[in-house]
């Protein structure tokens, strides 16, 4: 298992809840892959990645077998037997197999013009649930979800290359100026937005800043380099400190709250080589 020795606690942590929501490869006998957070199906599999397990181990070729499991021949991924499908788990599978080298999957191929066809007037993905109830913030898309495909999208050869994928970037830069929450799922800008999470898992400034890196739209607009400068404030002697992380994830050892982060300070690193 080519893992630096480092972090084969880490790796061990992770495997050891495996079976906990009752099947193989952390998901359910019926297959609900985002159960169980952080320890799910899905981000399971990024936390492995993160830590630097590769996508050809056995483990992670099979998982991979898991997800492509659920995909539909619309594009779309159902990652529970039961209830709709909401945007979010389509870009959140897609993202996944994304990171694990699956972009050129003609699968995946679908399924990004399926985002694309269903991409939301204002330039993000939203779903029709509306938890926190009706208002005017909520004809807006999820920041999230929205950030996550184009987390997805930058495996791509859309990259760089479709302008809808600008029009999303829009989307989020306003969020900054806008900062109150908006979309059917209620994401800030706020105190939690601004304290640097690693790993990535939720709406986060350091998250915020990586994604949009990797888009031209991006990288000399004013929001974002101040969203950048943010980030940058809270490093110390050129390491990201983790400021917040998910309680299940406080034991391990490559994202010690209150400590510098070896590998988030790589993410850093290919923030600035974006912007080269």
């Amino acid at each position: 298992m080519t893992v630096e020795n480092q972090y084969s606690s880490d790796v061990k942590a992770i495997l050891s809840h495996r079976y906990d929501n009752g099947a193989d490869y952390w998901t359910t006998p019926d297959r609900r892959l985002i159960k169980g957070a952080p320890f799910s199906t899905l981000e399971s599999v990024l936390l492995l990645l993160e830590l630097g397990m590769q996508p050809g181990e056995p483990l992670l070729q099979e998982s991979t077998e898991l997800i492509f499991s659920t995909w539909r021949e619309d594009g779309r991924f159902k990652l529970s037997p039961q209830g709709a499908i909401y945007p979010c788990h389509t870009i959140n599978a897609a993202n996944v197999l994304c990171h694990l080298g699956y972009a050129s999957d003609l699968r995946l191929q679908i399924t990004f013009q399926h985002l694309l066809d269903t991409q939301y007037s204002d330039g993000g993905w939203r779903c029709n649930k509306f938890s926190f109830g009706r208002g005017p913030e909520t004809e807006y898309s999820n920041p999230l979800p929205t950030l996550t495909a184009l987390d997805a999208f930058r495996f791509s050869s859309y990259l760089n290359q479709e302008p809808a994928l600008d029009k999303a970037v829009d989307f989020l830069l306003a969020h900054w100026t806008i900062r109150q929450p908006i979309g059917p799922c209620h994401y800030g800008i706020g105190t939690l937005f601004m304290q640097t999470e690693y790993p990535f898992r939720t709406y986060n400034l350091f998250v915020y800043v990586y994604i949009l890196s990797f888009y031209n739209r991006a990288k000399c607009d004013s929001r974002f380099l101040e969203a950048l400068q943010t980030l940058e404030s809270k490093m110390a002697e050129g390491q990201i400190v983790v400021e917040r992380v998910n309680r299940k994830l406080a034991g391990l050892a490559f994202c010690k709250k209150g400590k510098p982060s070896a590998l988030g300070t790589k993410r850093y690193h290919e923030i600035i080589k974006n912007l080269s």
